[in-house]
């Protein structure tokens, strides 16, 4: 296979739904692959003790962290270098891949020795018992040396994302996946002759994926895509690299810290209802989680997408994609209202629940929904305004639901209405963040669109 090194930006020629649809689809099947890795572990581990279920429950708020801080990497790598791909800019290229990929053997580090150094501080606040820090020690004593080979791969991905290529970072995170469901009962189980390991085989079994995995995403960086230069050590340059990746990055980060509080927020809220008022929202949150991946992928597929046209001049294929983005949003948001409408009894059904459970899940299926359309523009607006160059407008977009209207407007209005007053507010700031959103990611497209007139480049 040749170097793309003399290849054209793939996403900037063609038709703008052929070329958004090539990267959604495999982001969706990778992010399938990530769910059902997270899933079976906790079943596998659930067949050992609920105290080290229990364990691996208390990782997750940690776990989400260090996950979000790779993806805020990514994301401002792939914001920049996505331009770069425009611009069909190659030195520029590789330099930001290899400072990139520096920048994320600095993270973790960090993450290994701020976190082996606050394993028990940490889950003390977080409420685990003497009974369960045992556990939590030998899991996340494994987890946190792999803190490298969680970040590495995330920023390779993000690089090859930018080039226009989702097919294999979806690969590799399905293979991530895959590799890590083989090995962990062997490691857990003592399966063949390996020593039973229980909770600590799922920590290991996750940083042999991990680096495995890293390892793989390197391959196709370096010797096929040749985005490697290892000679571009300059300090000043890393500096500047740095600076532009995190420019993108931090603000990507706050919001993605921010959106877990507040869902702790509404979980505390949704609690004085009752026990049973919170099985039921945490059995619809996880179906809407199910039913958004698709807007998911479509707001990850807006960054290289605007990334490669924006760099390349071509802000008319900009404007094509933001407006093509609009109507998915608008034809699917209406599709899974309807059939949240028309089936959420049924779904709910195969959960086994009854009483306040079935009643609290099905009421937020029949009334968040209708305000999908909205954030799938706004999901649209976040991927598009990081690609633009405008993170914390994308970040305020992001914290005006959340933060500025779901937080405050959930506690009035179960004040006057009661539980459902809460569902009213997530789909009210879902349509106010929406409308904001696609207010405000027109001005920005003016404004780049007056200072760089778009041209139209022959094939």
């Amino acid at each position: 296979m040749k170097p793309a090194a003399g290849k054209r930006a793939r996403l900037t020629e063609g038709p703008v739904s052929k070329a958004i649809f090539s990267l959604m689809l495999p982001m969706m099947l990778g992010m399938v692959a990530i769910i059902t890795n997270n899933l079976a572990g906790a079943f596998f581990i659930a067949r050992v003790s609920t105290e080290q279920l229990a364990a691996i429950s208390f990782t997750f708020p940690v776990s989400f962290i260090v996950g979000a801080v790779s993806m805020a990497l990514g994301i401002g790598t792939s914001a920049v270098v996505s331009r770069l791909f425009g611009a069909e800019d190659r030195d520029q290229i590789r330099r930001l891949t290899t400072h990139a990929m520096l920048l994320s053997v600095l993270c973790g580090l960090v993450i290994l020795a701020v976190g082996l150094l606050t394993i028990d501080p940490v889950f003390r606040l977080l409420g685990a018992d003497e009974n369960i820090l045992p556990y939590i020690h030998r899991y996340m004593r494994i987890y946190y040396w792999g803190g490298i080979f969680i970040v590495a791969p995330m920023i390779a991905n993000s690089v090859l994302r930018a080039a226009g290529d989702a097919r294999r970072p979806a690969m590799l995170m399905s293979m991530a996946a895959v590799l890590n469901i083989a090995i962990d009962p062997v490691l857990i189980f003592g399966l063949w002759g390996f020593p039973r390991m229980e909770i600590e085989g799922a920590a290991l079994g996750g940083v042999i994926a991990n680096v495995l995995t890293m390892f793989a995403s390197m391959f196709f960086v370096m010797y096929r895509e040749r985005l490697v230069n290892i000679r571009s050590l300059d300090v000043h340059l890393i500096a500047d690299s740095w600076r532009r990746i995190l420019h993108v990055g931090l603000p990507s980060l706050t919001s993605s810290l921010v959106a877990p509080v507040t869902t702790a927020f509404i979980t505390h809220q949704i609690a004085g209802f009752g026990q049973p008022a919170v099985a039921g929202f945490g059995i619809a949150s996880r179906v809407e989680s199910l039913s958004l991946l698709a807007m998911m992928s479509l707001s990850a597929a807006m960054t290289p997408f605007v990334g490669q046209n924006f760099g390349a001049q071509r802000l008319d294929r900009v404007g094509d994609g933001i407006r093509f983005a609009y109507r998915f949003s608008v034809f699917y948001g209406l599709a899974i209202g309807a059939f949240m409408l028309l089936f959420g009894g049924f779904i709910v059904d195969l959960f086994d629940v009854a009483g306040q459970a079935r009643d609290t899940a099905l009421l937020h299926m029949h009334v968040v929904p209708v305000s999908y359309i909205a954030l799938g523009c706004a999901m649209t607006v976040n991927g598009s305004l990081n690609a633009l160059g405008k993170p914390v407008a994308a970040m305020w977009v992001s914290m005006a639901r959340t933060v500025a209207v779901y937080a405050p407007l959930a506690w009035l209005l179960s004040q006057w209405l009661g539980l459902v007053g809460i569902f009213i507010a997530a789909a009210s700031a879902n349509a106010i963040a929406g409308a904001i959103g696609v207010y405000w990611l027109r001005l920005v497209y003016r404004e780049v669109v007056a200072d760089r007139p778009p041209t139209t480049r022959p094939a």
